[in-house]
């Protein structure tokens, strides 16, 4: 199923699609996103990437760095970002939300999934996969693989690496002074396990005007066979991407979504989409065709190309195309030489 689509990668400071930004993956040029909330460079780096746009690079100098040449990662959200005004530690978080309701779609083996996740990607990880507007989120402060604290300073899009944004725990001096300051530890397993204490990340705010810098990155979410590789088990994601079963709901796309969000006041931050397109619906010029959505299920889109849709994925004649074949001179075995 996966061969069918190809993978685009978008991102703004809300949820629509429509209002986002292409980001050219594995390039070292960051995406700059601005609103009155937050301004932000972000770099996303796929391993082996084949995706859109068109001739994108296949991997990133990032990925030949410590610790990730180790770890054999497969992606990275890399980002840096300035808030306007200080945001509660406790209130910041990171992590995955739906639109609609997934509970019935979860795939067999999610339970034993989610625990590995906590176990070996991010045990502050939380939520409500039941819930009308299913999410998962975590602290950000423990969330980040990295975090990189600076003194007062601008986003300027501008790349600080052959690979991009690249970033090593710790700060500047007067990062690292806000760090002893607050009793945040050096080290990066020391630092998201003072943070998966609440009372910790209720004494710590994330001041307006200071530069932060975070990655998030693992080897476990495989974005060519759209899979979850964990040790001992592997979990296929592809027909329940964006939480919708393809059996019942058929999609012409498939969006994950990662947001950084104040959650006290369900303010969204930024957005990533990762969006799964049916290669019919882009161009020879890698551009996705007029009228198709990133994400929005046939029961959403008008009735006559969802119809039209569905016919050609199973392989039969739309009306148009009826019309062109019934247009045919009819012939017989005498005409056939």
């Amino acid at each position: 199923m996966a061969h069918n689509y190809i993978l685009q990668v978008t991102a703004g400071s809300e949820y629509d699609i429509t209002k986002h930004q292409i980001v050219p993956v594995n390039h070292a040029k960051p995406t700059t996103i601005h609103s009155e909330h937050i301004s932000v460079d972000l770099n996303v780096r796929i391993q082996s990437y084949r995706g859109l746009p068109q001739n994108s690079p296949s991997s990133s100098p990032y990925f030949d760095l410590p610790p990730h040449d180790k770890n054999k990662d497969q992606y990275s959200i890399a980002f840096k970002f300035s808030l306007p005004e200080n945001i509660n530690g406790n209130d910041l978080v990171f992590g995955n939300d739906f639109d609609h309701p997934i509970r019935d779609r979860l795939p067999p083996g999610f339970s034993t999934a989610f625990k590995i996740v906590k176990w070996l990607v991010d045990p502050g990880l939380d939520g409500d996969v039941y819930a009308e507007k299913p999410y998962l989120y975590g602290p950000a402060a423990s969330s980040v693989n990295t975090l990189h604290i600076r003194g007062n300073g601008k986003i300027d899009g501008e790349t600080e690496h052959d690979a991009g944004l690249v970033f090593t725990e710790g700060g500047d001096e007067d990062g690292m002074d806000l760090r002893k300051e607050n009793g945040i530890p050096e080290s990066e397993a020391a630092r998201k396990k003072h943070f998966l204490n609440e009372e910790n990340r209720k004494e710590w705010e994330w001041e307006a005007g200071k530069i932060y810098g975070c990655d998030f990155f693992n080897p476990y979410l495989d974005f060519n066979d759209f899979a979850l590789r964990l040790p001992g088990f592997t979990l296929p994601i592809m027909k329940y991407w964006d939480g919708q079963g393809l059996r019942k709901v058929q999609k012409r796309s498939h969006t994950l979504r990662y947001v950084l969000k104040n959650r006290k006041t369900d303010t969204v931050l930024f957005v990533v989409l990762f969006t799964l397109y049916l290669k019919e619906d882009v161009d020879e010029n890698g551009n996705v065709k007029d009228g198709v959505e990133g994400g929005k299920p046939f029961e959403l889109m008008p009735k006559d190309q969802a119809e039209k849709h569905e016919l050609q994925k199973n392989g039969i004649a739309t009306p148009e195309e009826k019309i062109e074949i019934e247009k045919l001179p009819d012939t017989s075995e005498d005409d056939v030489d």
